[in-house]
């Protein structure tokens, strides 16, 4: 994706976007007419990883290992390293990521930015949490070495890439006996279900997710797989995954359609007959099931696909989670990927950072025209009535009252802001909102 300067949603597309390749060697930034904002494997949906009408600076070049305290599990490395190629040194020798998202193959500097968070938040917070040091680069020339506590690393962790660009990072790994995990998948019948299985989970598994039906309405809304596991110890092992497919080409329509979309949703959730099912699984089917299917972004056809991803506050959630399945189902819109999750009740580190108190729900759905539209218009209505807010990573159409309403602390992060950079987002929600006052 860094190839191309595209998001993974492939909406919106830049017209006018300069690619600079970072090197290790490059001694300063590129500072020109243009702003700059750095761009890794394009892994946010939307349009905070694009800068149309300015620069991308294109960080897979920054990619080696600087030191791994293999006894103490600290990693260092550049921010162009992936997620999966951290995987591949720490884990043979016993680490594993303290934090992933749904994909491996971001890089450690977007999962910076973006303060990224996993299925284990209720146990280990979010990426920032792990992060014990990095090196900013700032368009003045400065390179900045910044732990917890300065006020410009809890700007720049979930900062969106706004102050500079990080050239590496130090990361607190978590000990695990190997790549095996005990899983175990449980059916449930409503969103009340839903709730009481979260709430029984969380005390004794570190993971924690949940697929929902979001077509299903009337007694059965909400229903779904509770999916929970912990690291398998010693001793224990599965199947090998496989090698894994690929979209080779993108159809000229989108896959995820109303005629598919029920279908699979019934069949998805009637895969599972029995309560409950366990086993042992690897890591990356449980952790990447997505990444399985390489490109499947394709899938929604030319025209790309809109993620809405909101988290909800908890006094307010399993109202607002009702109000979101009910408005989908009635709309016909629906989504095949539809993930709840409850985060756990901690203090974000970064001041713009996502994860906090509450629920959150993700639902991806092809960019149909102006029906999707009006029907993500209406989730955010709700979204709004409950004091939530939606993830920046994910988004490429929230209003600006929308994001300000999310961000609290978003008056303290504005004076971190490196004056030379700038993304399509921050142009969005932040400019036009200026320019409309």
């Amino acid at each position: 994706m860094a190839r191309t300067g595209e998001s993974w949603g492939r909406w919106p597309r830049p017209t006018d976007q300069a690619l600079h390749p970072l090197r290790r060697r490059d001694a300063a930034l590129p500072v020109g007419e243009r702003t700059l904002l750095a761009h890794g494997q394009g892994r946010s949906y939307g349009d905070s990883c694009l800068n149309d009408g300015g620069r991308l600076l294109l960080t897979r070049g920054l990619d080696h290992f600087l030191h791994f305290d293999a006894d103490a599990g600290v990693i260092t490395c550049e921010a162009g390293v992936t997620l999966g190629e951290v995987l591949e040194v720490a884990l043979p020798r016993g680490w594993f990521l303290p934090v992933t998202p749904g994909t491996q193959f971001a890089t450690v500097g977007g999962a910076l930015a973006n303060d990224v968070h996993g299925k284990n938040h209720h146990r280990n917070g979010s990426f920032g949490d792990h992060v014990l040091a990095f090196e900013l680069l700032r368009s003045d020339g400065s390179r900045r070495l910044l732990r917890p506590g300065d006020p410009l690393f809890a700007a720049t962790v979930g900062g969106l890439g706004l102050t500079g660009v990080v050239s590496w990072l130090q990361l607190k790994l978590q000990r695990v006996a190997g790549p095996w995990m005990a899983v175990e998948s449980v059916r449930f019948e409503n969103l009340a279900d839903f709730f009481a299985l979260s709430a029984e989970s969380a005390g004794s598994h570190e993971y924690t997710v949940a697929w929902v039906d979001c077509l299903a309405r009337g007694k059965a809304l909400g229903r779904g797989h509770f999916l929970r596991a912990n690291h398998a110890p010693a001793g224990r092992s599965g199947r090998l995954p496989g090698r894994g497919l690929a979209m080779p080409v993108t159809p000229p329509f989108a896959l995820v359609n109303r005629l598919t979309l029920r279908p699979f949703n019934t069949l998805y959730f009637q895969r599972q007959q029995a309560r409950s099912r366990a086993g042992i699984q690897h890591y990356a089917p449980y952790f990447y099931p997505l990444d399985g299917l390489r490109d499947w972004n394709r899938m929604y056809g030319p025209r790309g696909f809109l993620q809405h991803q909101c988290v909800l506050p908890p006094a307010a959630a399993r109202d607002a989670v009702a109000a979101l399945l009910g408005e989908i189902a009635r709309s016909g819109q629906g989504s095949f990927l539809a993930v709840l999750k409850e985060f756990g009740d901690r203090a974000a580190p970064g001041l713009l950072s996502f994860a906090r108190p509450g629920t959150t729900l993700a639902l991806d759905f092809p960019r149909a025209g102006t029906s999707t539209f009006a029907l993500l218009d209406r989730l955010d209505a709700i979204v709004a009535a409950a004091g939530g807010a939606l993830y920046p990573a994910k988004d490429a159409r929230m209003s600006p009252a929308m994001f300000r309403a999310g961000q609290p602390r978003l008056e303290a992060f504005i004076p971190h802001i490196d004056p030379a950079f700038s993304s399509s987002f921050w142009r969005r929600v932040m400019e036009q909102a200026c320019n409309a006052s």
